[in-house]
């Protein structure tokens, strides 16, 4: 089966943080810093956009469970961690209730049932996927989500001019061959084509700048909400 394509690089760059950072510093720089705040916006995100308690959700590129540890201390859901790498799962588990369940996987196929799930979220993991990669997931995501389920998952995108300086960013670590992972920008229109040749009823975006939710605080990644039919 089909393997995701820079394994053997992130699991390197978390060793390297393990060796080099404190335990809890290196498993917040490996999901990209702020732990703590950057995962109590996801968390209100999701219960904004309809997580409600008892939900089904599977977080998709889990890390080190920053989402996983503020859910755990404002709602009750029956939660699922997916992640690449085995180190960031064990310190997720190490931080959460012995009911929340983490999986490491590397195939393009995600280890769920069929119309299973309640929500998906994908907090900067389509970020660092190919577009073929993304579909791939997108397509596994709709199978397995109940009728009425949705994906919350956030974006770069070129038209937010906050997302520019990661381009540039990037382009200057590859004239110096030190590019640390793959920088993916999805516009809107590549969203709404996916969901049409998916089977998506509905597809909702959030700028990266706009916060909708009670505490206005914005993620600064864009969103989109994918929405699958009622039965």
């Amino acid at each position: 089966m089909a393997k995701f394509h820079f394994v053997e690089d992130y699991e390197t760059y978390v060793r390297q943080l393990k060796r080099d950072l404190p335990l809890d510093e290196a498993m917040s720089v490996a999901v990209g810093g702020d732990y703590q705040r950057i995962g109590a916006i996801e968390c209100e995100i999701l219960q904004h956009l309809g997580l409600r308690d008892g939900d089904r959700i599977v977080d998709f590129g889990c890390g080190s469970g920053r989402l996983a540890v503020n859910l755990a201390q404002t709602c009750t859901v029956d939660y699922l961690g997916l992640d690449v790498v085995q180190d960031l799962l064990d310190y997720a588990r190490s931080r959460c209730p012995g009911t929340y369940r983490f999986a490491r996987n590397t195939a393009l196929a995600l280890p769920v049932p069929e119309a299973s799930v309640d929500v998906f979220a994908a907090f900067s993991v389509f970020t660092h996927l190919l577009h073929t990669e993304c579909y791939i997931y997108l397509e596994e995501m709709y199978r397995a989500l109940k009728p009425g389920g949705r994906v919350v998952a956030s974006f770069l995108e070129f038209s937010m001019p906050s997302h520019w300086g990661v381009f540039t960013k990037t382009v200057g670590e590859q004239r110096t061959s030190t590019v640390p992972h793959l920088n993916t920008f999805i516009e809107r229109s590549v969203w709404q084509t996916w969901a049409a040749h998916l089977g998506f009823e509905t597809v909702r975006f959030i700028d990266g700048t706009a916060a909708p939710w009670p505490s206005g605080v914005y993620l600064g990644q864009s969103l989109v909400v994918l929405g699958k039919g009622a039965a």
